[in-house]
């Protein structure tokens, strides 16, 4: 029989344990009970192209040495990436475009607008804060002097993402105005965002578990959303004590509604909008 079709037998309680530490070791990721059948799946695909048919042995190869990490980097790709699109939580991306509109209204914009998209996955997120951006520069007829750092744990994401093609349905968040002024359509039915733009945006390597580590450039915006459900909650507010050193005085932290409560931050205010979950630092 092919490896192929050969079948692996179900993940047990210890593996799923085993894997789930692992996970959480070296990405934050955590999995709970509920989330076997999820991790099992992935597993098993990647361990059924390689020929594996033990959890054990498989589980040796990605904690081996290079060839390890290399796996690890490939076994990473396939769980954390998730399915996002252009203008996901349109709230969010709104209250951006009002933060830059007030700034550059009161003529408090005296250097360049600077923004983190942590956790970008494909892109689509840090794209959509380069429109707002942009929209809000050619509004005010400036010269645009702005850029968009995104930073995610998988390469795979981060390779389509610096490619900068998406299929349709990504596109379904976007008005009619939007799609056409960012976005040209392609021989093979997909779409890619105009040029001006992905200059404009520098897709990164990184774990956001490692943001010490990481140049500390201050950022008038940091839009964090649909990351931080993946750890801890104790996890989630190291991480958010993190992004706010890299914040300028004024600037504003965005995550996902919801994904934390109870926690604040003495240099931070949080905005008084249901429909965001916005903090920004006292100047």
């Amino acid at each position: 029989m092919g490896w192929s079709l050969r079948t692996i037998a179900d993940l047990s309680d210890a593996e799923f344990g085993q894997w789930a530490t692992l996970l959480e070791e070296r990405a934050g990721i955590h999995l709970s009970f509920p989330q076997k059948s999820l991790l099992q799946s992935q597993l098993s695909i990647r361990m059924r192209e390689l020929g594996y048919d033990s959890y054990a042995e498989y589980y040796s190869l990605v904690t081996d040495g290079l060839q390890g990490r290399l796996e690890w980097s490939i076994l990473i790709d396939r769980i954390a990436v998730k399915e996002t699109s252009f203008f996901r939580h349109r709230a969010s991306f709104e209250f951006v475009r009002r933060l830059l509109q007030d700034k550059i209204n009161n003529q408090q914009l005296t250097e360049s607008f600077d923004v983190w998209s942590v956790g970008c996955s494909t892109g689509e997120e840090p794209y959509s804060l380069a429109m707002v951006i942009n929209d809000c520069f050619e509004l005010a007829q400036l010269e645009p002097y702005y850029g968009v750092t995104a930073l995610d744990i998988s390469s795979t994401a981060l390779a389509k993402g610096r490619l900068g093609r998406y299929l349709p349905r990504s596109l379904e968040n976007m008005t009619g105005e939007e799609s056409k002024r960012y976005c040209t359509l392609c021989s093979d039915g997909s779409y890619e965002v105009v040029r001006k733009l992905r200059d404009r945006v520098c897709l990164t390597h990184g774990n956001v578990l490692q943001i010490q580590d990481m140049p500390a450039v201050q950022m008038d915006v940091i839009f964090c959303q649909n990351l931080l459900v993946y750890f801890r909650r104790w996890l989630r507010r190291d991480i958010l004590n993190s992004l706010v050193d890299r914040l300028k005085p004024g600037g504003a932290l965005i995550i996902g509604v919801g994904e934390v409560v109870e926690w604040d931050h003495p240099r931070l205010q949080r905005v008084a909008n249901e429909e965001v979950q916005a903090y920004v630092r006292h100047q």
